[in-house]
């Protein structure tokens, strides 16, 4: 089995490091990772200037550009197969309900998935990210599920672990993306020129954490597992604008 590795905190950071360490054992591991923390960048490609590809002593591949960028490059340039997956992270800090919508994390492990290969985004839900190793256990169960008993169809695996010692893990919960309000305000400042500055603010508490939520089975110390889709079409609405434009 072969899996590229990818993340948006960038090539050097400790999720991804423990990632490739719990997978090495389990097939051969190809890394290629922005050359820094990109997290938020979404689904967004490097259109406006050349891509560079380089390799840290560690055998790490870097790329200059987003997420997005490492798996596309990857998958359509570097390597000369098709790997049988990509797995994203592990990511410091959650990603769940909204925060699927920015997610570097979770838009490396999309472009896999739109380029026909099984896919895993997984994040330790918690800035603090103590636990590292505990989720890079998790990846490789599921890896070894997916070894034993591959899906009839490909598939975007969302995945969300409580930020605790594997031992303390409570199991894994199918669920769906949650809601947050909205974000807080931005936080304005001046730098040191004197210019006034902004910074984004922090994502809104949760809206939408009840029951079959991501944001309820973290909570429950239960590992997230949330299928996801690219499907972004309101279906229900499609008869309604068609009457509203005749």
């Amino acid at each position: 089995m072969r899996i590229l590795l990818s993340n948006d905190d960038g090539y050097f950071a400790p999720g991804l490091a423990a990632l490739a360490e719990a997978l090495r054992p389990l097939a051969e591991i190809t890394v290629v990772a922005p050359e820094r923390d990109r997290s938020g960048a979404s689904n967004s490609l490097t259109l406006d200037r050349p891509l560079m590809l380089r390799q840290a002593p560690n055998g790490f591949f870097y790329v200059n550009g987003t997420p997005t960028d490492c798996v596309h490059l990857a998958v359509t340039g570097m390597l000369d197969y098709l790997p049988d997956m990509v797995v994203s992270g592990i990511n410091q800090g959650a990603n769940m309900g909204d925060d699927t919508i920015y997610s570097g994390t979770v838009a490396a492990a999309t472009e896999g998935f739109l380029l026909g290969i099984p896919s895993l985004a997984i994040s330790l839900a918690d800035f603090r990210a103590a636990n590292y190793a505990a989720a890079a256990r998790v990846a490789a169960d599921l890896v070894r599920r997916f070894q034993d008993g591959e899906f009839s169809e490909t598939v975007l695996l969302n995945v969300n672990v409580p930020d605790r010692p594997h031992e303390s893990l409570l199991g894994y919960e199918v669920t769906r993306l949650g809601r947050r309000h909205s974000a807080e305000p931005v936080v304005k400042s001046v730098n040191p020129r004197g210019q006034t500055v902004y910074w984004v603010g922090a994502a809104g508490p949760a809206q939408d954490a009840g029951p079959g939520t991501d944001f309820q089975a973290v909570a429950n110390g239960r590992v997230s597992v949330t299928p996801l889709q690219m499907d972004l079409t309101r279906h229900g609405q499609i008869e309604g604008l068609r009457a509203w434009l005749t």
